[in-house]
């Protein structure tokens, strides 16, 4: 059987809104009175991007990879976890084509944070910035999420043959 020349693999985060805790969306720091509250330093964005990598190159998740059991994941920046997840993609022959994610939150506000998350998203990944999709919604007031006291994140990823 002959194997594909690309996959696509989708990820999903949520994580509560806590006062005080910094929010670090896609490795940057953005000005906030909450943050999302987690084991590690809680980038929702990076842990849906990271299982996006992961599903898409046929991989356990992160929760395999970093369990929140382990003392060594608490606080831990995800841009290591994203990294983990490429290199585990590329040590199976996928490389990443391009990410898209979509942020839901109430807040805080993002679309001015957009390009730096690109930025560093991209950095992380070694991929050129274009090839990342970031946008920002609200969930319209309905559930945690659209109450303020959760933000989410769906995650796309395309890998190619190596």
């Amino acid at each position: 059987m002959t194997q594909p020349s690309f996959r696509i693999g989708t990820g999903f985060d949520i994580h509560p809104l806590k006062p005080g805790r910094p929010c670090v969306l896609g490795g940057v720091t953005i000005p906030s009175d909450v943050g999302p509250d987690g084991h590690s330093d809680a980038d929702v964005l990076l842990h849906a991007a990271a299982d996006a990598i992961l599903g898409a190159a046929g991989l356990r998740d992160i929760g395999t990879l970093f369990p929140n059991t382990d003392p060594a994941c608490k606080g831990m920046d995800s841009a290591v976890i994203l990294r983990r997840a490429a290199d585990e993609a590329a040590r199976a022959g996928w490389s990443v084509g391009n990410l898209d994610v979509v942020v839901i939150a109430e807040r805080p506000k993002l679309s001015a944070h957009v390009p730096a998350i690109r930025a560093r998203v991209a950095e992380i990944l070694g991929i050129d910035p274009s090839r990342v999709g970031v946008k920002a919604t609200t969930n319209e007031g309905m559930d945690a999420v659209g109450q303020g006291r959760a933000v989410s994140v769906h995650a796309v990823c395309l890998l190619f043959r190596a």
